[in-house]
């Protein structure tokens, strides 16, 4: 058996509006200026409190913590408005990969377990993932906790798992918890970052992804 753990914003879903917009809120909210979009997707993965550290190192932890507050409320408003859509070809290749014997899915997200639930739910995808681990439980990425935990969660070895996502802080949590690294191409950190933090491989698309896994996994 195998172990294919999957990351969500930027890999999955693409929820860089919401975030965007979030952010820029949770800033004008501290009276700050708004920062660029590619500024603030570069921190995306990361959990919440850490992100706002490093977009906003200047700040003292009142007005840190006041930022992720209002990003928390600001994105939870954008996501009942309109959940992020799925990237194309995500659907098909879940359900490939599930209705396979061989291999088990997980989730490892900076996300908290509500936002995972909405966004599992929103999508239909219950049931295609055997262990789901978020911020709630576990250090920041690019800790290796979160894949530590599924791998004990799901009894399979380092060996034959592997970390697909769309940052740096993906692969190198892979390669700290010594599993494979897949960067997937559609997602907020480039392609020569991916490959500089350990990527096996950076997909083109959801197809190409999908034989990658059943290439690895034969």
């Amino acid at each position: 058996m195998k172990l294919v753990v999957f990351d969500v914003d930027g890999t999955l879903v693409d929820s860089q509006h919401h975030i965007h917009g979030a952010m820029t809120l949770a800033f004008q909210a501290a009276g700050l200026a708004p920062l660029p979009r590619d500024a603030v997707l570069q921190i995306v993965g990361l959990s919440l409190p850490v992100a706002v550290a490093h977009l906003a190192p200047g700040q003292d932890a009142a007005t840190q913590a006041l930022i992720a507050d209002a990003y928390r409320r600001a994105f939870m408003q954008a996501r009942l408005a309109q959940a992020a859509p799925l990237y194309p070809g995500a659907l098909a290749c879940l359900d490939g990969l599930a209705a396979r014997d061989d291999l088990l899915l997980a989730v490892a997200t900076g996300k908290s377990r509500r936002g995972l639930a909405a966004m599992i739910a929103a999508h239909g995808l219950e049931g295609r993932f055997v262990s789901l681990q978020t911020a709630d439980d576990h250090p920041s990425k690019p800790h290796l906790s979160m894949l530590l935990a599924a791998l004990a969660e799901t009894g399979v070895a380092a060996g034959d798992a592997v970390m697909i996502g769309d940052t740096s802080f993906d692969m190198d949590m892979a390669r700290a918890a010594g599993m494979a690294a897949f960067g997937v191409g559609w997602g907020y950190h480039a392609r020569d970052r991916l490959a500089a933090s350990g990527a096996v491989l950076v997909a083109e698309d959801f197809t190409d992804l999908g034989q990658a896994v059943a290439r690895w996994a034969a």
